[in-house]
């Protein structure tokens, strides 16, 4: 077992010209890679970090950002990549929790985190891009002012390295701390998956400050040695232009991604000879989009998993996406996959029930919540909220969730942290919030809303309260008013009368229903 933090110090001995990463015309070898690496640990050292601190991460993809988490590794230090979709008050509160001894932001972010104060007293400022506030430092300064190179960390595999915030479907988002040995679980599952070599050529257009853009493929592809071409963000004509220009072989795209591409001009007639497959996930995928990719010739193969899992718990290979299309696949590598009933009893081939997972690449808890981690984890599982069914081979095909979390585009969204936002309109006296079925988003938020008594429900000025508060693929894309919501007898709200009511609103496309 090779430990993250000499992962690419291997491939400088053993390839040190070879492209590492990719990105807008610049090249960065192994050899390369490793010098910034160690110059950056001894920086970071320098500027106080040590074992256990974090580094916090807002900005688009880059060399610089994979930089920093092998840096992080390398002094046994915590990396928090944040999630920039979010507003302020979100990135407020995550840095809160969890202080950072520095934070990297890139532009435009870095002057909206010290605008709006989302920066705790105690942390750094390091800007990577050319807005440079008062009291911050430049990302040039901090690497040219390093050192001595800092002492290799003596590797301890539970160690955490990532701290990677999820919406919870409390409301409130959750840390997850995914250890050293889970990245190196999970890239042996990724090798297993994609039968990764050296001789790969990935593309990463999903963001990486999620674990489906970090760890389905780009950083197992670094410790095999391969070359990874970087999408600061995704945009059709440049994932079809990198597809082509540099002949990818593998490459990650969740299904609003693979959407958008289908529905380009460049579709029917783009070079796609060189991929061996594309792996997708992160919600359900239509068996109309399973199709249109396997008509141009390429593989679609699916992978299921959670943040807690790093994220590859069970996915299919590429031998088996025909056959076997719309399933999640079996087990991945070293993983372990039970379907229990509400009383934790395993169910027999075909019963639906929750997916329970077991393996080195699960998450070790959340960052301060040891209750939530004993409740996800318990019996040494991780209880996932989503609910499905194994097929008498083993293939796990996901029926949907348990949880109420909605996913829009591979982002997780708790309808409570939107509710909570809706509750403090002086209009509303009601609001439940649901996940409503879209072609090419997965889903999209919806709210019902009930006004308080002789009162009205303004449409605009309701959903101008979202503004600056939450992200804007977490607002409410339709907003549906009515008397009272459905509840229980013990007055809970039944958010499946809630969802029934809006897909019969949808069918009969009534003009109740606003859009936002």
């Amino acid at each position: 077992m090779m430990d993250i933090q000499n992962w690419i110090d291997a491939n400088a001995l053993r390839v040190p010209d070879k492209p590492a990463l990719r990105r807008q015309g610049e090249v960065i070898g192994y050899a390369a890679l490793a010098r910034r690496i160690e110059k950056l640990s001894a920086a970071f050292a320098g500027a106080g970090v040590r074992p256990g601190d974090c580094v916090a991460w807002l900005g688009p993809n880059s060399p610089a950002l994979l930089t920093t988490l092998f840096a992080c590794a390398r002094l046994g230090a915590l990396f928090m990549p944040l999630n920039w979709r979010l507003a302020p008050p979100e990135h407020r509160a995550m840095l809160r929790e969890c202080p950072p001894v520095l934070l990297i932001a890139d532009d435009p972010f870095t002057d909206t985190c010290a605008t709006r104060a989302v920066l705790p007293t105690a942390s750094c400022g390091i800007a990577l891009g050319a807005a440079v506030p008062a009291g911050w430092r430049t990302w040039e300064a901090l690497v040219e002012g390093a050192g001595a190179p800092a002492q290799p960390f003596a590797a301890e595999p539970a160690r955490p390295l990532l701290l990677c915030y999820t919406s919870g479907s409390t409301g409130c988002p959750k840390g997850v701390l995914l250890s050293r040995d889970a990245f190196e679980a999970n890239a042996d599952a990724s090798v297993d998956m994609h039968a990764l070599s050296e001789h790969d050529r990935v593309l990463t257009s999903l963001p990486l400050f999620h674990v489906g853009g970090l760890n389905i493929q780009t950083l197992p592809a670094l410790r095999a040695g391969c070359t990874v071409t970087l999408l600061a963000k995704f945009d059709p004509d440049a994932t079809f232009d990198a597809i082509e220009r540099e002949r990818i072989t593998l490459t990650v795209l969740v299904p609003a991604q693979l959407d958008a591409l289908i529905a380009h001009p460049r579709w029917a007639g783009a070079d796609l000879s060189s991929l061996r497959m594309i792996s997708t996930g992160s919600t359900l995928v239509p068996q109309a989009l399973i199709r249109a990719v396997h008509a141009r010739g390429v593989p679609l193969v699916q992978v299921w998993g959670a943040t807690e899992t790093s994220p590859i718990a069970a996915c299919l290979h590429a031998d088996e996406a025909l056959r076997k299309a719309g399933s999640a696949g079996r087990a991945a590598l070293g993983v372990e996959l039970r379907i229990v009933d509400v009383d934790g009893a395993e169910m027999a081939a075909g019963g639906s029930g929750e997916i329970l997972v077991r393996g080195r690449a699960v998450t070790s808890g959340y960052w301060r919540d040891p209750d939530g981690s004993a409740r996800t984890l318990a019996g040494g599982w991780f209880h996932s909220g989503d609910r499905g069914h194994l097929d008498d081979e083993g293939f796990l095909w996901v029926d949907g969730r348990l949880k109420d979390m909605i996913i829009c585009g591979g982002e997780n969204i708790s309808p409570a942290e939107v509710e909570a936002v809706l509750l403090e309109c002086p209009d509303v006296a009601e609001a439940a919030v649901v996940g409503r079925p879209d072609p090419h988003w997965g889903e999209v938020v919806v709210a019902v809303v009930a006004p308080k008594p002789g009162g009205a429900i303004e449409h605009d000025r309701v959903l101008a309260s979202f503004e600056g508060r939450l992200a804007r693929y977490k607002h409410p894309r339709h907003l549906v008013v009515v008397e009272s919501l459905p509840r229980s007898a013990l007055g809970k709200v039944r958010k499946e009368d809630v969802r029934q009511l809006i897909a019969r609103l949808a069918a009969a496309a009534t003009p109740q229903e606003h859009d936002a």
